[in-house]
């Protein structure tokens, strides 16, 4: 059965049964009728995904695994801020007039420094540090510039990877301020083990484990009850990913060069609320 899943229902379990509530405070999300969207909450959740062993996409729901993809790119190969360049619509609630979301995410990972090789940003800095500076402990990525805060319409919640280069295995590390456990759990770990499986395939290694680490993990009050109902699920089989293993440069990538094989998941009809 899929780790993805069992990993899943334990934290949100775990959540519910000895998490703490924030509903005496004042919170900062709301739902869309304007009601406080309080949440019960674990503090310092850590997960571990061997991308050897499966891929982990949970088959208790489904995962929307092409716009997963999507957004994974418009953020670390577009580097692009306006949702006007993203196919799917899960940003349009943080965007101004324009598209843009201010100088965040892909804004981020975008910018340029100066450097003895070089000129790089952030993305090409692992880049070329993987395939010159494997041994190197300072291959890491951080989208949390408390400079731009202010003009970031939103403050990124999956703000740092860590890659780490073992042999011939990359692995890395997910760091999480925040994470909306229904909506975006699985999405974020898919989205990271794609990341982590495309910088491998280009750099000549193959993908090994994705940690994930959660500062603050959450459900919403109004999210409870499909929580219970995805949970009460078997988990199945996890899918298989195939890649395009013809790629050898990071932004050839595209939705298309990856597939889900053989996923069978529960259908959802419930339609989740966000938070905003």
């Amino acid at each position: 059965m899929s780790r993805a899943d069992e990993i899943f229902i334990q934290n949100c379990k775990d959540i519910m049964e000895h998490g703490i509530w924030d509903s005496d405070l004042a919170v900062r999300p709301h739902w869309e009728d304007g009601t406080p969207a309080h949440t019960v909450k674990k503090f310092g959740i850590v997960n571990r995904y061997n991308l050897q062993e499966e891929f982990p996409a949970q088959t208790i729901r489904r995962l929307a695994f092409k716009s997963c993809v999507d957004e994974l790119l418009w953020i670390w190969q577009k580097k692009s801020n306006n949702v006007h360049e993203l196919k799917s619509h899960i940003w349009d609630s943080w965007a101004d007039e324009t598209g843009s979301i201010g100088k965040a995410y892909g804004y981020q990972l975008g910018q340029k420094a100066k450097y003895q090789e070089g000129e790089f940003d952030q993305v090409d800095r692992v880049l070329f540090d993987l395939k010159h500076n494997p041994a190197s402990r300072r291959i890491m990525t951080n989208l949390y510039n408390f400079a731009d805060l202010h003009e970031m319409h939103l403050y990124p919640c999956a703000y740092s990877m860590t890659f780490n280069v073992s042999g011939n295995t990359l692995n890395g590390i997910l760091n999480q301020r925040s994470n909306d456990m229904l909506t975006a759990n699985n999405w974020n770990v898919a989205q990271y083990a794609v990341l982590l499986i495309m910088f491998a395939q280009v750099s000549g290694l193959q993908a090994g484990e994705l940690v994930h680490v959660i500062a603050d993990a959450h459900l919403y009050d109004r999210h409870l009850p499909i929580v219970k109902e995805i949970i009460s699920n078997k988990p199945k089989k996890a899918p298989k990913l195939v890649v395009d293993t013809s790629i050898k440069n990071f932004y050839d990538f595209t939705v298309d060069s990856f597939r889900l094989e053989d996923y069978d998941y529960y259908p959802l009809e419930t339609k989740i609320p966000v938070a905003i």
